[in-house]
């Protein structure tokens, strides 16, 4: 037998798992105390052993995740797709709103990054007055 199958029948230890998701081991353990793993059997010794599954959906947390959904969206997701359903109408509600989210997000970061080109814009070239008390830039009656 070799090693990687051996692995899988004795099931995966939280270290082996958290490396093959490139995730910290106490992540791991965070997603089983929230839920979003179920607890995996045990070894006589009391070791978790995971098995293929948990992998699959330590990725798909990833992936959702990285769409910046949040644990109790990707749990609710989760719930479905173990019914066997497919998660789909569900998601779609809410990457609309993940999406509306994201474009706020944005707008207000081009509001921020105007505001700042003018400030640029408006600080003087040369032989700068010292600044204003509190400020970093120099009172309006010093330029």
């Amino acid at each position: 037998m070799s090693t990687t199958t051996a692995t899988l029948a004795r099931g995966l230890r939280v270290g082996e798992l958290a490396k093959q998701a490139g995730v910290a081991t106490d992540t791991v353990r965070y997603y089983e105390r929230a839920g979003l793993l179920p607890p995996p059997r045990r070894t006589a010794g009391g070791y978790r052993a995971y098995d293929g599954g948990a992998l699959d959906r330590l990725k798909f947390i990833q992936g959702c995740q990285r769409l910046g959904l949040r644990l109790r969206d990707i749990a609710d997701l989760l719930a479905i797709r173990d019914t066997g359903t497919c998660p789909c109408e569900p998601a779609e509600e809410l990457l609309r709103r993940r999406l509306a989210e994201v474009d706020a997000e944005m707008a207000r970061l081009s509001a921020l990054r105007a505001e700042m080109a003018r400030m640029v814009d408006a600080l003087p070239s040369q032989q700068c007055p010292p600044p204003a008390p509190g400020s970093w830039c120099p009172s309006e009656e010093g330029r």
